[in-house]
């Protein structure tokens, strides 16, 4: 069995502390700063050297839309000729390459995020309260964002740090956005096959058809099929782990006329995944008897509407999903019969939830400005009103567990931005936000909390020239209390309160003729954070038992830095590279055990995670070759298991003729063993008497394929 030691490296083994780190990454700024001193002397070559190849991008994660490089948040984007060029299938496929963000296993594909170290690592019984928002199309799917596939994606945006302003309560920590194509005012179409190893097939087609001079359609389809990375031995099977991906998505655009634009959007996403990933050997052959499942069904309608008036425009949002997912496993991770001592018991827990959000936002235009032109502004309104049933069905459970979790949240919100001269410009942003929560379950438990939540931004900028800006923020971010629905527990742990972070930050965007740069440092603080933990039961037959719960059990201090750059060397030849660098730790955290984990570092924080690629077009060829690495992180605040350091190769080489276009692609060519989940402290073996040991979750093996695209039109 592979060795799985706790005994990597801390920050502490290089001499250095949080203050020596402080300096260190004001340094670093410093020095990009002084880099940036050169832009604008740069500028004055462009026309001798020639048009920057840098283009700028729309965000549309933010309430006006605005150019990426005018944003004073942190913030990473994945367009659609980057998701071609690598061949990205997934957003798994994408975490690796973002500074700073981080996923808990334990699921068939990534679902419980976390950025800058804040976020959840499961849901099983109780309700939870994101801390990491994740929107495909205007639809909020925070906490279950399976349904990640990049067919036909116009962008990726993960927006870092507290986002209150724009999106409350459910991002905390940050926001994962996801945008795909709209319908375009030109018929074609596309057509892609994929295959790979463990029988990975991927077919889509997309189609683009206008109806009239003002309405335009898109349509999209695409299934993806893979055996997964784990064998079966008991049942003799390779497809215990499977993946089975249908997406169905249409889109309308309407131009009524010159001032009023609708777009209409319908979407249905159907995974079935097999879930069998935990082996007694830590190994890729696991014995169960009754793999499990990570389904999802979900179907959505988008609605966006958008009106120019004389002073103002009228933006209306209006977005509904109704999804059902069951996510099941066998506990003991072998079959009936496994061992004298052993047991049987299975665990599913089905949900079905549906979620109507409606937002509407008066945004000035240059006619309608405040103080004398100088302020632009945005306020609105937003509701939503989520409805979710459990079903658990458990072995050691007398009958089903049944629970209703119904919230309804109502918030306001503004922003101005405001010019100060030439170079300056301010911008304030604010959110209040009411949460009204009822809770029902078979076991006789009722919550009805209700809060009134705060949050906002306030931001200083500098344009240091037309190509480059600096700025520094302070933001009030916020995610709302809750309770632990496990009747066993006492009542002083059963509700827990609202948790807040105050984050500083500070950074640089700059576009140096063919050198694209972005820097950021940040310092969070958060109080009443909330912790999991969890309580060790022992069964009559000496087995074990979690029981999970939430409170307000420390403070902690998240500080780190990112990095992000693009160099176009020349028509060719183009260098990226991206760094990750963080310090999260606790101030005040005593555990359910009673043992001081102050100065610790909090789980699902590694230390650091990068990005170092190039890639190559010439004619009819292009090439990528990307190393990404992440530091060891803790998988838990309960135990000390940590995840693998590891650094992966990806390549992909393509060759584009006419309409057609054959990629042969890899990833972690150097085929790396590393670890996605792991628990450190409860035996499941009966060989071994139930000692505790490590068990862990696997992430993807070395994988390569080949796909083959056929355009249609332009």
């Amino acid at each position: 069995m592979k060795d799985f030691s706790t005994s990597f490296f801390h920050i502490d083994d290089f001499g250095f502390n949080m203050n020596q780190l402080k300096y260190t990454c004001l340094v670093l700024i410093s020095c990009v700063l002084i880099l940036s001193s050169y832009v604008q002397a740069s500028d004055l070559l462009v026309s001798e050297i020639g048009a920057s190849p840098i283009e700028e991008v729309i965000v549309t994660a933010d309430l006006r839309n605005s150019l990426e490089s005018e944003l004073s948040t942190s913030l990473t984007i994945i367009d659609k000729e980057n998701i071609s060029l690598l061949s990205l299938q997934h957003l798994d496929d994408v975490l690796n390459y973002i500074p700073n963000l981080n996923f808990a296993g334990g699921t068939s594909r990534a679902r419980h995020f976390q950025i800058r170290g804040i976020g959840e690592r499961s849901q099983f019984g109780s309700p939870i309260n994101p801390s990491v928002g994740f929107i495909v199309d205007d639809v909020d799917f925070t906490g279950i964002g399976s349904l990640g596939t990049l067919i036909d994606l116009l962008q990726i945006e993960v927006l870092r740090g507290p986002q209150g302003t724009r999106y409350g309560a459910n991002a905390l920590a940050g926001l994962i956005n996801i945008k795909s194509q709209d319908p375009k005012d030109n018929q074609s179409a596309k057509i892609k096959l994929t295959l790979g190893e463990y029988n990975h097939e991927t077919l889509s087609l997309i189609l683009n058809q206008p109806l009239t001079e003002s309405v335009s359609t898109r349509f999209v389809v695409e299934q993806h099929k893979s055996d997964g990375y784990y064998s079966n031995d008991f049942l003799n099977a390779k497809n215990t782990n499977s993946r089975d991906e249908l997406t169905v998505r249409g889109k309308m655009k309407i131009h009524v006329n010159e001032n009023w634009q609708i777009q209409l959007g319908i979407t249905s996403i159907d995974i079935d995944n097999g879930y069998d990933t935990f082996s007694l050997d830590n190994s890729r052959t696991t014995f169960s008897d009754q793999p499990g499942k990570d389904a999802q069904k979900s179907k959505s309608l988008s609605l966006r509407s958008k009106w120019r008036l004389h002073n103002f425009d009228v933006q209306f949002i209006f977005a509904s999903a109704n999804s059902s997912l069951n996510y099941s496993y066998d506990e003991d991770w072998s079959f009936t019969g496994f061992h004298p001592f052993g047991y049987t018991s299975f665990d599913s827990y089905e949900r079905e939830k549906d979620l109507r959000s409606f937002e509407l936002r008066f945004i000035s235009n240059e006619d309608f400005s405040l103080f004398q032109q100088d302020t632009s502004w945005i306020v609105g309104i937003y509701r939503q009103e989520s409805e979710e049933d459990l079903l658990r069905q458990y072995t050691f459970l007398d009958s089903d567990y049944k629970s209703q979790y119904d919230f309804i949240t109502t918030a306001l919100f503004f922003q101005l931005d405001s010019s100060m001269g030439d170079q300056w410009s301010l911008s304030v942003g604010g959110r209040i936000e009411k949460r009204e929560t009822t809770f029902r379950d078979t076991e006789g438990l009722d919550f009805d909390p209700n809060e009134t939540l705060w949050g906002g931004r306030l931001s200083l900028i500098y344009d240091i020239n037309l190509s480059s800006m600096i700025y520094t923020s302070i933001s009030r971010g916020y995610k709302s209390g809750g309770f632990n629905t496990d009747g066993t527990l006492q009542a002083d742990l059963r509700e827990f309160d609202s948790e807040y972070l105050w984050e500083w930050e500070a950074g640089i965007k700059s576009n140096w003729n063919r050198l694209q740069l972005r820097a950021a440092i940040f310092y969070d603080q958060r109080r009443d954070q909330q912790v999991k933990s969890s309580l060790v039961e022992t069964r009559i037959d000496g087995s074990t038992e979690f029981i999970d719960f939430l409170g307000n059990a420390a403070k902690g201090t998240n500080l780190g830095l990112e990095l992000e750059s693009h160099w176009f060397l020349n028509d060719a030849y183009t260098l990226n590279a991206s760094l990750g660098f963080l310090v999260a730790k606790f101030d005040n955290f005593i555990n359910e055990f009673g043992e001081d984990l102050s100065g610790r570092e909090q789980s699902q924080a590694p230390n650091y995670n990068y990005h170092l690629g190039i890639t190559w077009q010439q004619n009819e060829w292009s090439a990528s070759f990307n190393l990404v690495g992440k530091d060891e992180f803790f998988f838990s605040d309960r135990h000390d298991l940590k995840s693998t350091q590891y650094n992966l190769l990806n390549a992909n080489l393509s060759y584009k003729i006419n309409q057609y276009r054959l990629s042969f692609w890899g990833r972690n060519l150097l085929d790396k063993d590393y670890t996605v989940r792991g628990f450190g402290s409860f035996g499941n073996d009966p060989r071994k008497n139930y000692i505790i040991e490590p068990y862990v979750q696997f992430g993807e093996p070395r994988i390569v394929g080949v796909s083959l695209e056929i355009e249609f039109g332009q």
